[in-house]
C-alpha cells in the first residue's frame, strides 16, 4: 500500500509517499480501502506546526476518509466486506460526553489519519456512509459537516424559524449553511466578495454581507434581523472575529465557538463579553454517535456536500498549498487511484 507521513518540524516539505506492505486487520479491526479523504484548515495548521496539539512526528495526516471495507478481523459484528464506511475523527470517542482520554484519540495528529491507500481502524471507529453519497462527498463529513451539525443542534438547538450566522466559505461554514436551511432556520452568511455571496445565496443563506465593503458587519447583520440578532452563530475564526459575533448575537442566542481560521490573532473585549446574554460554547467535532445522527439527517434531506476541487493521490502536496491560497470555497479532496 502507499502512504503519505509528514513531520511538522519539516513543513509541507516532509509530506512524502511511501509503499509499504498492505496490513492485516487484527480481532474487531477492519482493512478499509480508501476510496477520497479531504482536508480541514486544521491538517495545514498541523503541517505548518502550529496547532495547539502538535502532531505525531512520521503521523499520516487527514482525519477525515472513506473507503470500502476490504476484510474484517476476527470478531467483527459492525461492518462486512463490501461496506461503505468512513471513519470518525476521533478514533476513541463512541458516545458520550467529550473526556479528555477521547480527544487523545484524534486522527491525522495523535493517531494515523487516511492519506493511505489503505487503513487498519477498530471496528468501532467509523460509520456506514448514506448510501446516495460518493465516496468523495462522504470524505467531507467526519469534520466539517459533523462539526456545523453539532453547532447547530446541541446547546440551545436551532429551532424553526430561527436566524444562524455563519462566517466564510469554509467547508464547515457551507455546511451550517445547507444544514441550518434543512432545520428550517433562516440565514445571514458573511463573505470576503461578492463572487463567493452568489455562491452562498445558491445554497440558500437568506443574506449575504461582505466584509470587505462592510467591515463592521456586525452592524448590518442587527439590521437585516431587525434589530433583534441571530440565535446562532457558527464562529470559525476565533478572537479576531468573535468580538463582532457577540455584538451580533440575538439575548440568549448560542455562539458555537470553533476558531483556528483566524489563526488566534486578535483578543476577546470583555466588556463586549459581558454585555451580550448569550451561551458561549466550545465545539469539539462530535462523536460517532453524533455522526450517526447527522448522516440520518443528512438521508432525509439528501443534501450534497461542496467540493471545490478533486486531487489526485500522487499530488497530494498541492491539495495542501491550494488549502493554504485561501482560494477555495467549499471542501478540497484527495481521490485515491488505487
Amino acid at each position: 500500500m502507499k502512504t503519505y507521513r509528514f513531520n511538522a518540524e519539516e513543513g509541507l516539505n516532509s509530506l512524502i509517499c511511501t509503499e509499504t506492505e498492505t496490513p492485516v486487520p487484527a480481532a474487531h479491526e477492519v482493512l478499509v480501502r480508501v476510496r477520497a479523504t479531504s482536508l480541514n484548515y486544521r491538517d495545514l495548521m498541523l503541517i505548518e506546526n502550529r496547532y495547539g496539539q502538535p502532531a505525531r512526528p512520521g503521523v499520516i495526516p487527514l482525519s477525515d476518509g472513506a473507503g470500502e471495507v476490504v476484510a474484517v478481523g476476527a470478531g467483527v459484528t459492525r461492518a462486512k466486506v463490501g461496506d461503505r464506511v468512513a471513519g470518525t475523527f476521533f478514533a476513541g470517542w463512541i458516545g458520550g460526553p467529550f473526556s479528555r482520554a477521547a480527544g487523545a484519540t484524534q486522527r491525522g495528529s495523535a493517531e494515523d489519519g487516511f492519506l493511505a491507500t489503505h487503513r487498519v481502524i477498530g471496528e468501532e471507529s467509523f460509520v456506514h456512509i448514506p448510501d446516495y453519497l460518493s465516496y468523495e462527498e462522504a470524505a467531507t463529513l467526519p469534520c466539517a459537516a459533523l462539526t456545523a451539525w453539532n453547532t447547530l443542534t446541541q446547546g440551545r438547538g436551532i429551532r424553526a424559524g430561527d436566524t444562524v450566522l455563519t462566517l466564510g466559505t469554509g467547508g464547515v461554514s457551507l455546511f451550517a449553511v445547507q444544514l441550518a436551511k434543512a432545520l428550517g432556520a433562516r440565514v445571514v452568511s458573511t463573505t470576503s466578495s461578492d463572487k463567493k455571496g452568489e455562491r452562498l445565496t445558491a445554497l440558500g443563506a437568506d443574506h449575504v454581507i461582505n466584509y470587505s465593503a462592510e467591515p463592521d458587519w456586525h452592524k448590518a447583520v442587527r439590521r437585516v434581523t431587525g434589530g433583534e440578532g441571530v440565535d446562532c452563530v457558527v464562529e470559525v475564526v476565533g478572537a479576531a472575529t468573535l468580538e463582532k459575533s457577540l455584538k451580533s448575537v440575538a439575548i440568549g442566542g448560542d455562539i458555537g465557538l470553533i476558531g483556528g481560521v483566524g489563526g488566534g490573532k486578535g483578543s476577546l473585549d470583555l466588556v463586549a463579553l459581558s454585555q451580550a446574554i448569550v451561551t458561549l460554547r466550545r465545539i469539539i467535532v462530535g462523536s460517532r454517535v453524533d455522526f450517526e445522527a447527522m448522516n440520518r439527517a443528512l438521508v432525509v434531506h439528501k443534501l450534497h456536500p461542496v467540493i471545490d476541487r478533486v486531487f489526485p493521490f500522487a499530488d497530494a502536496p498541492a491539495a495542501y498549498r491550494h488549502l493554504a491560497s485561501a482560494a477555495h470555497v467549499g471542501k478540497i479532496v484527495i481521490a485515491h487511484d488505487n
